[in-house]
């Protein structure tokens, strides 16, 4: 219990930026099996971001605030970590034509044209997504859709190869254990068990997306960075988002 206690430290300080005790004897290599808990660092980020969204509406603030809140909160938690993995993969696979070309431009710490763009509106269309998803299921959906989309992302570590030579996820490189990734399954799915069982259908537009950015990845650049990994999550939060909207509307 204190080496997988140790472990979940360790994701949850990877991505996120709260404060953590040291760990004695970091090795990096340990990230690997610590990715097993993504999805459920996912929880504790969508947990947070229900705790404001729902903090906020009990000050009678307009529902639109409190979902920026949210967003906000969830942001804040990660340092955007997520999000600037979006912004620099969008630059690389948009204005690289050779793989070392979109590797390079994804290394710039600037952001593009392509990268800005699809930030502004993967944010625009997370906060309209979740203005429409019904109040009574919304806690329950943000849950889900964090938890989800951090175990899309551990899937690409399993099923992929690690394509620079360093970085901040080459610790993530090895292939994962059959432990650890029935771990990352468990916790990702098991906040599906709090919605509906008609809104698990939500899963359809997640695994479309994983599917067709993982196949972009693999035919781009061979594989993944830690950037992709964020955009990975990012765009499959979205799909969660859309799927739950696509659900409740048929």
């Amino acid at each position: 219990m204190k080496q997988q206690w140790r472990l979940f430290l360790m994701a949850l300080g990877f991505l996120t930026r709260l404060p953590l005790p040291a760990i004695k004897g970091f090795d990096p290599a340990e990230l690997n099996d610590a990715a097993r808990y993504f999805p459920l660092v996912g929880m504790i980020v969508g947990l947070l971001a229900v705790l404001v969204l729902m903090a906020s509406l009990h000050l009678h603030l307009p529902v639109m605030v409190a979902i920026s809140l949210s967003m906000v909160a969830s942001v804040w938690l990660t340092g955007a970590f997520h999000e600037d993995g979006l912004a620099d993969s969008m630059d690389g696979l948009g204005g690289g034509w050779t793989k070392e070309q979109a590797l390079t431009i994804m290394k710039d710490s600037r952001i593009g044209s392509y990268g800005a763009i699809a930030l502004v509106l993967a944010l625009l269309l997370k906060f309209v997504s979740l203005s429409y998803i019904s109040l009574e299921i919304l806690p329950c959906v943000m849950l889900a859709a964090h938890a989800v989309s951090r175990l899309a992302a551990v899937l690409v570590i399993a099923s992929q190869e690690y394509v620079r030579e360093e970085g901040k996820a080459k610790p993530l490189a090895h292939k994962l254990s059959a432990a650890s990734l029935g771990v990352a399954l468990f916790t990702g799915f098991a906040p599906l068990a709090l919605l509906p069982a008609g809104l698990w259908l939500a899963l359809v537009p997640v695994v479309l997306v994983w599917l067709w950015f993982s196949r972009k990845l693999r035919h781009r650049l061979g594989g993944y960075t830690g950037d992709c990994l964020g955009a990975m999550q990012q765009l499959t939060e979205l799909a969660f988002y859309l799927g739950v909207l696509l659900c409740v509307a048929n």
